[in-house]
């Protein structure tokens, strides 16, 4: 097979294997690993060459990803494999986790705290949004049994924000308090809560 290079757009470099296009990495590691246009390559050569780049991209992709917002080990490895392969997705993985960048445990730790604290979120939604990033059962269990939340205040507070226009309709408490229990809140939480906002009629 004789490979050749195309320059892309931005740092875009297109391989070429008998002047068909093949994959795509980037000028930092066509540098590294820079092979002249018109040399011809064996399939074991041209697969090493490809584990390269696809570890390379996978790498690119934590990194772009991680840039953005916290993840977890099972929700930052899905969204590899929308691009790169098993193999390069989990190297890459294995790399951030071993590097430090990636810790279930701390994203668990600030999820929970951002999901209580600024969302007013109930425990069993904490938990399920936990579940639904792919965190292990032990991890947030442990996290959240050290967490000292005021479940009670939480409502007052969203009695107070998100549901004050509500409150002020017809049934609007009745509606409110449907509401919170389809969020996970108990019914004793609720009802202390709205005792303590306005005098209503159960």
């Amino acid at each position: 097979m004789i490979i050749k290079h195309q320059k892309g757009r931005g740092t875009k470099i297109h391989i070429l294997l008998d002047d068909e296009y093949t994959v795509t990495t980037d000028e930092n590691f066509w540098f590294d690993n820079y092979i002249p246009d018109g040399t011809e390559i064996t399939d074991e050569e041209w697969n090493e060459l490809l584990v390269k780049i696809n570890y390379k991209k996978a790498l690119n992709k934590c990194a772009d990803l991680l840039s953005r917002r916290d993840h977890s080990v099972k929700e930052l490895k899905a969204k590899l494999l929308r691009t790169v392969d098993e193999v390069s997705a989990q190297r890459a993985v294995d790399r951030y986790v071993e590097a430090g960048y990636l810790n279930d445990e701390r994203y668990c730790e600030r999820l929970v705290e951002y999901l209580f604290e600024t969302k007013k979120y109930s425990p069993a939604n904490v938990r399920q949004e936990c579940f639904k990033r792919g965190i292990d059962r032990e991890i947030i269990d442990r996290v959240m049994s050290e967490y000292d939340v005021d479940t009670v205040s939480s409502i007052v507070d969203l009695l107070n924000t998100k549901y004050r226009s509500k409150l002020l309709q017809e049934d609007g408490f009745k509606k409110v308090i449907a509401s919170l229990q389809r969020k996970g809140f108990r019914y004793s939480d609720i009802k202390s809560a709205c005792d303590s906002v306005a005098e209503y009629d159960e």
